[in-house]
């Protein structure tokens, strides 16, 4: 098996790094570890788990952000990242996680809530994404969407300030004036 090609990229979050591969980390969806116990079906995210000061790791297409505490080097954790991926990749099946349920779950929304989802896909998830993060609506009630931060996004300083700005911009121009969003 050939080294994997890894282009490391900073993030707009300052404890968050994008790792792009050279071949695909998941086929299909998205997924976000948080804890070791989480990944333990993953045998590369429970990996990068070992790594000290690793807070969470999300895997996108051919991307693995990987999200660490502010305390540690920034240097380090990418020698260590790059190190856990060059050993793990070998065994790791890009098929193995679970397809993106959110997108079979959305079947059985709310018909405001798969607007919502509809707009958010369009307009946001692109440029997350696109910065190693995501945006899980998390439910709708009374005119406020709660929202989870995932990846890079979710320890970014500015996902509580420029981006949930955006977001609620955005939501009040195409689906309600009057609504809100508010972090989890």
């Amino acid at each position: 098996m050939t080294d994997v090609l890894i282009r490391v990229q900073a993030t707009p979050n300052p404890a968050a790094w994008k790792f792009v591969l050279d071949r695909p980390v998941l086929n299909e969806g998205k997924a976000t570890y948080s804890t070791i116990q989480e990944a333990e079906h993953n045998n590369l995210a429970s990996s990068l788990f070992q790594v000290a000061g690793v807070r969470q790791v999300h895997f996108f297409q051919n991307v693995i952000t990987v999200t660490h505490q502010f305390d540690v080097d920034g240097e380090d954790i990418q020698k260590q990242v790059c190190a856990v991926i060059q050993t793990r990749i070998a065994v790791h099946n890009p098929n193995q996680t679970v397809l993106d349920e959110k997108k079979i779950s959305r079947q059985n929304l709310s018909p405001d809530l798969q607007a919502i989802e509809e707009i958010l896909d369009r307009t946001i998830r692109p440029g997350l994404q696109g910065d190693g993060g995501d945006i899980e609506v998390i439910k709708y009630d009374e005119n406020k969407v709660y929202v989870s931060y995932q990846g890079a996004c979710g320890t970014c300083p500015s996902s509580t300030t420029g981006t949930l700005m955006a977001i609620e911009g955005i939501l009040r121009d195409e689906f309600n004036p009057t609504i809100e969003v508010i972090p989890l």
